[in-house]
C-alpha cells in the first residue's frame, strides 16, 4: 500500500470506527503520524474516552486542554506513584523488564512529599546562575556542529545534529565520559522502548542494557562521593534527600534525567526544522525578524509535543468532563491532543512563530511535575536557531521523516535534509 493510500485509510478509519473501538494508544498511529485524526474526533465527540481493550489494558483518554489541566494539577486524586503503575501507559516500562522485574522508581513517579525532596536535589543544575554558565558552552558546541555540516549535500539531521547536540549536553550535565556520550543516547532510547519498537527485541535485552547503564552510573556515584562536582550525579550522591536512596531509585532517577534531557530537546530540534520547512512563510518571517526566535521556541515545543502523554492512577472516584473515573483506573493525559485543542488554542494545527501566548501549551506538564529542565531545553533551542540563521538560508527536508514507533516519545528516527548556504 502506498503512503497516500495508507493515510486515506487511516483518516477513514478515524472517522468511521465506533467510538468504543477507538484505541489511541496504538504505537503505529504515531509512527505513521496519523494520531491527530483520532484525537480530533475524540475531542469533538468523547473528550474523556474509555478504552476497554488495548495492549495496555483498559484506560481513560483525557484529550481536552482544560481536562488535562484538571488531572495534571490534582496529585491528591491522580497519582504518579510507581507502585500504582507510574507515569507511562505501559506498566512494564516502569520496571527493568516484564513480570517480576525490579522496579525503577524515580521522582516523577512519586507523589509529594517524597517527589519534592528528590526533585529539589537536582534542581540546582537548572538554576539561572548555572544556565548562564552553560550558555557559552552550548553556543560554542552548536557552532562547531553546524560548521561541520556538508552544505549542499543530503545528510540525516536527527543523528548529525539533534542527537549529537543533546548527547553532548547530557554528558556535560552528568560529567559523563565525553568519548562515550552516545551510550547515553542508547540508554535513553532503551529506557522508553517496548519490544517490537525497533529499539529492543525483548524485555530481556532491555533489562541487560539497562543493567549496563546501572553499572556505569554506580561507578560514577562512587567517584563523586569522593570528588563531587557541579553535576547531576554529585547532586544525587550528596543531597540529604537522595544520598541514602536504593540503587534502584538511583537508576530510576538517572534514567528519568537521561530521557528528560534527551528525547524532548532532541525531537524539538528536529521538529522545528520540519515545521519551518512545511511553513516557508514562517521561515521568511523569522529571517526578516530573528527576534521572533523567542516566541518560536515555545511554539516549536507545542507543535512537536515531544512526549505524547503522561499517565496517572485514580486514588479515589472522581468526575472529569462529566465522566466518572473509578478508583484504580488508568488515566492518560494526551498532551499531544491538548496542544491541538481548538477551544484552548487559536488555530492549533497551524505553526505560528509569533503567537501572542506561545507558552500556552502542555508539553512541559503542569503542577508539581512540571518539567524541571524546561528553561534549559528552551535555551538550547534558542541558541541553535540563532546560530542556524547566521549560517543557512534554508534547511530543505528531502523526504518524509521516519518517526519513532512509540505512543510516549513523539520523535524522529531519521530526517534527510540539505542545507542552503
Amino acid at each position: 500500500m502506498t503512503a497516500i493510500a495508507s493515510a486515506i485509510q487511516d483518516t477513514t478509519e478515524a472517522a468511521s470506527l465506533p467510538l468504543d473501538q477507538i484505541d489511541v494508544s496504538r504505537p503505529e498511529l504515531f509512527e505513521r503520524n496519523v494520531e491527530g485524526d483520532y484525537f480530533r474526533r475524540l475531542r469533538r465527540e468523547d473528550p474523556v474516552h474509555y478504552c476497554t481493550d488495548s495492549a495496555y489494558g483498559p484506560y481513560w483518554s483525557i484529550t481536552k486542554y482544560k481536562d488535562i489541566m484538571t488531572v495534571d494539577t490534582n496529585h491528591q486524586v491522580f497519582s504518579s506513584e510507581a507502585g500504582l503503575g507510574g507515569i507511562i501507559i505501559e506498566d512494564g516500562i516502569q520496571k527493568s523488564s516484564a513480570e517480576g522485574a525490579i522496579d525503577l522508581p524515580n521522582f516523577i513517579a512519586m507523589d509529594p512529599p517524597k517527589h519534592d525532596e528528590q526533585r529539589k536535589a537536582v534542581s540546582p543544575i537548572v538554576a539561572p546562575s548555572n544556565l548562564a554558565k552553560l550558555e557559552g558552552t552550548i553556543r560554542e558546541r552548536v557552532g562547531r556542529v553546524l560548521d561541520g555540516l556538508p552544505v549542499g549535500e543530503e545528510f540525516d539531521w536527527v543523528d548529525t545534529v539533534s542527537i549529537e547536540l543533546t548527547t553532548q549536553m547530557l554528558a556535560t550535565l552528568f560529567d559523563f565520559p565525553f568519548e562515550d556520550r552516545r551510550k547515553l543516547t542508547r540508554w535513553s532510547d532503551v529506557a522508553t522502548a517496548e519490544p517490537g519498537s525497533g529499539i529492543v527485541d525483548s524485555w530481556e535485552q532491555r533489562t541487560s542494557e539497562i543493567m549496563e547503564c546501572a553499572e556505569c552510573f554506580q561507578g560514577l556515584w562512587n567517584e563523586r562521593l569522593e570528588n563531587p562536582g557541579m553535576d547531576l550525579v554529585s547532586m544525587l550522591a550528596h543531597s540529604p534527600a537522595t544520598h541514602d536512596m536504593t540503587p534502584q531509585n538511583y537508576l530510576g532517577n538517572v534514567l528519568l534525567l537521561i530521557v528528560g534531557g534527551n528525547d524532548t530537546t532532541r525531537n524539538s530540534m528536529t521538529g522545528g526544522v520540519l515545521a519551518l520547512h512545511e511553513n516557508p512563510a514562517e521561515f521568511e518571517k523569522l529571517k526578516a525578524n530573528p527576534r521572533l526566535i523567542d516566541s518560536m521556541v515555545p511554539e516549536i515545543i507545542r507543535w512537536q509535543t515531544p512526549l505524547a502523554h503522561m499517565r496517572r492512577t485514580a486514588l479515589t472516584d472522581a468526575v472529569v468532563g462529566g465522566k466518572t473515573i473509578r478508583k484504580g483506573d488508568k488515566v492518560v493525559m494526551w498532551y499531544v491532543s491538548g496542544n491541538r485543542d481548538e477551544d484552548a488554542i487559536t488555530r492549533p494545527d497551524d505553526f505560528i512563530i509569533d503567537r501572542e501566548r506561545p507558552r500556552q501549551h502542555l508539553s512541559f506538564g503542569f503542577g508539581v511535575h512540571r518539567c524541571v529542565g524546561n528553561r534549559l531545553a528552551e535555551m538550547q533551542l534558542k541558541i541553535l536557531w540563532e546560530e542556524i540563521l547566521k549560517r543557512f538560508s534554508r534547511i530543505e527536508v528531502m523526504a518524509e521523516p521516519a518517526r519513532v514507533r512509540s505512543n510516549f516519545v513523539r520523535g524522529y528516527a531519521r530526517m534527510p535534509v540539505r542545507l542552503h548556504a
